[in-house]
């Protein structure tokens, strides 16, 4: 501190970002005036731009600061300011009417990642009143890494498989899958170890069908490869592993259990098409050379990891492609091993997570796949749902332009009675509530920063500044409905003696006044956790948590499922809306929509420092821009049956032909006709979930024309 009246205060973002990184905020006379970051420590809890711009949040000139009621149609953006007193008493009311007349199924709870934090974020606060209050209808099913739950539970028995990020420095071949940790970051020391890796010479390939930043900073060959046939080339791979006895037989028979009749399915014993290169090239658009060069590459590499993103499992039967990748890193040996991966899952780590978290007292909510809400909410009983839902509650999600078939979701949202939404800015989403209320953000509450996937560390996130006035947290409000509803349970402490609890239940934190004091605390690792090194060194005494106690490559959890279309060895399915599908006469452009290196999904889209350097045009190959007529820089229209949209085109060389990429996370803005103007890619997007339940956005077929 330079001044009684100067502090820097510690804290950290708490967004489903990818990253949990250290800010430190200076504080002037009670105002943030700069926000730095780490630099120092080896690794770093470097903050990227999203984490630095928190101060603008804060000071937004739209940031909502009084609860609004609706005065026009939903939709319309017209609002006139209220009391928190009418604002919570008209909620209540509402509350209690639909759950005594339509029964609690009848109200939708859409909370969602907005933030990620043990007391303040995600999952907690609402689930915990909402369960205290009798139950609701809710969601289930993640839409980043469904697919890869599914897998991980089938194959390992355990969504824990991932390792440190030090491992990456024991590694002899990375192969980057759909990854884009740079832009997506996966943890806040992943970049920092991948980059020490490449110094140390690690091998770096990329196999997307976009050459992204993380490829042209580290990878020596990018494989560009259509979307939703990456099982197809991973079988392939299996091919020349088994045809060139490759694989390492030990490891499949000493730790897995069905492996034969993956090798007849792979050999064509089964359904009698061998799954040669040659059968995969014309599947991909990989050329059968380059497959078995990588198949003999990370067979003949050890350690090698198979880094398995979540991309390519965000398409129709993604779930195949996550097993058909934990099958290859078990053919070649490197689960369990330093240096190695279980590829196909999650990827997280038991480090780094609390041992206590704000709690649901208990589990009696009816659920719908995330894919299907607006569907639900269109349709109630009639679809098949549990009821007809009457009141939506909206807490952590821009659902307008996170879900999938935005002009579905113009209509799902004028059905409930009434909708709630907390808010920190008056989102697409928010237009269409009967009352919103204004909540706080990250550096005006206290809490505590767990690693994204785990890791080797928590940050304190002290409370850097007093709340906007008229502000609340999400928990703040729905301690003061509690109140009205006859709850006095819900919440007997303060934040501060939730966090305690917190810190006591968590073995690997000192004690709380100490963490507190200290800001961040890291967990010391011997040597580099590896998931299953325990059942790869000793299986007799640490058998999988599988049925089988074995690695499942046939799962007999998904073979009691007896599901057409979840077969229990992994097998290349064709998705819908992919290279083969007959619509692509009509719309013959894969569509694929990743993340943008300046939003948390649809988060910060309005900071204007962050929007100016956000890359929002559609990615087009020269090939197909000369087809259409279209030059760089043209505005375009795209379009399928479920809606169309203007964008700018980019005209690059860096996206294979076939293919078309915008980043997710814009703003829903139609204009009089409903054609979304500012480039909302979730209004092309089908909203049918994957047979595992993955979240099928990369599986959308499109047509694209210069625009008038």
């Amino acid at each position: 501190m330079s001044s009684s009246k100067h502090k820097v205060v510690t804290t950290s973002c708490y967004y489903d970002c990818g990253g949990r990184c250290l800010l430190k905020v200076h504080v002037e006379n009670g105002r943030i005036t700069r926000i730095d970051t780490d630099e120092a420590h080896k690794p770093p809890l470097k903050a990227c731009p999203r984490g630095q711009a928190q101060k603008d949040v804060v000071y937004a000139e739209d940031r909502l600061k009084q609860p609004l009621r609706r005065m026009g149609e939903r939709g319309s953006g017209k609002f006139k300011i209220i009391s928190w007193d009418e604002a919570l008493d008209t909620i209540a009311t509402e509350l209690k009417r639909v759950k005594d007349r339509y029964g609690p199924a009848a109200i939708f709870l859409m909370d969602h990642f907005g933030s990620v934090s043990p007391l303040h974020g995600a999952k907690k606060a609402p689930r915990r009143f909402f369960s205290m209050f009798g139950g609701c209808t809710t969601w289930w099913g993640s839409a980043s890494n469904e697919a890869a739950v599914f897998s991980g539970l089938a194959t390992f028995g355990t969504d824990y498989n991932g390792a440190s990020r030090d491992n990456f420095l024991h590694s002899k071949l990375i192969i980057m899958w759909g990854w884009n940790p740079i832009v997506t970051r996966f943890g806040t020391e992943t970049g920092y170890y991948l980059a020490e890796a490449k110094k140390k010479g690690t091998r770096f390939i990329s196999v997307d069908p976009r050459y992204t930043i993380s490829a042209k900073a580290l990878a020596d060959q990018w494989i560009p490869i259509r979307p939703g046939t990456d099982t197809a080339m991973l079988i392939a791979m299996a091919y020349v592993m088994i045809a060139e006895d490759l694989y390492d037989h030990r490891f499949i028979e000493t730790y897995t259990i069905g492996f034969e009749p993956f090798r007849d399915y792979v050999l064509g014993k089964e359904d009698g098409i061998p799954k040669t290169p040659a059968w995969a090239e014309a599947i991909t658009g990989v050329p059968a050379v380059t497959i078995a060069q990588l198949a003999r590459e990370y067979a003949t590499t050890k350690p090698a990891i198979l880094y398995a993103s979540w991309a390519p499992g965000r398409t129709a039967f993604g779930e195949q492609y996550h097993r058909a990748a934990s099958t290859l890193a078990a053919m070649t040996g490197n689960i369990g091993i330093t240096g190695g991966y279980a590829a196909g899952g999650t990827g997280r780590v038991p480090q780094g997570y609390l041992g206590k978290t704000l709690p649901v007292p208990e589990d009696n909510f009816h659920t719908i796949n995330i894919t299907r809400v607006f569907d639900a909410l269109l349709k109630g009983k009639s679809g098949g749902y549990p009821a007809d839902f009457k009141l939506l509650y909206i807490v952590g999600c821009n659902m307008m332009s996170q879900l999938l078939n935005i002009n579905k979701g113009v209509e799902a949202l004028k059905k409930p009675d009434f909708i709630v939404a907390h808010e920190r800015f008056l989102t697409p989403t928010a237009c269409y509530a009967d009352i919103i209320l204004p909540v706080t953000t990250v550096l005006e509450q206290e809490d505590i920063a767990q690693p994204w996937l785990g890791g080797s560390y928590f940050i304190y996130m002290n409370k850097v500044i007093d709340p906007v006035p008229n502000t609340k947290s999400d928990l703040a409000i729905f301690t003061e409905l509690a109140a009205r509803l006859g709850m006095p349970d819900f919440n007997t402490k303060t934040d501060e003696e939730w966090l305690r609890e917190f810190a006591a239940a968590t073995p690997s934190l000192p004690d709380y006044d100490t963490f507190k004091r200290d800001g961040v605390h890291r967990i010391k690792l011997e040597q580099p956790w590896v998931a299953f090194r325990e059942q790869i060194a000793d299986p007799a005494h640490n058998p999988f948590p599988t049925p089988s106690g074995k690695i499942e490559i046939y799962s007999r959890k998904i073979a009691g499922m007896n599901h057409p279309l979840i077969p229990p060895i992994p097998k290349y399915i064709e998705a819908w809306e992919g290279h083969t599908d007959p619509l692509r006469e009509k719309y013959p452009l894969q569509l694929v929509s990743p993340h943008a290196r300046v939003r948390v999904n649809s988060s910060l889209y309005n900071i204007p420092r962050l929007k100016a350097m956000a890359d929002d045009d559609i990615w087009l190959n020269p090939a197909d821009a000369k087809s259409r007529g279209i030059n760089h820089g043209d505005k375009v229209r795209v379009y399928n049956e479920r809606g169309q949209l203007i964008v700018k085109a980019k005209v690059t060389g860096l996206i294979m032909p076939g293919v078309a990429s915008i980043d997710a996370g814009v703003w829903f803005q139609p204009d009089r006709k409903g054609v979304d103007t500012g480039g909302c890619v979730n209004v092309l997007t089908r909203d049918e979930a994957s047979a595992g339940g993955a979240f099928a956005c990369n599986s959308c077929l499109v047509q694209v024309e210069k625009a008038d």
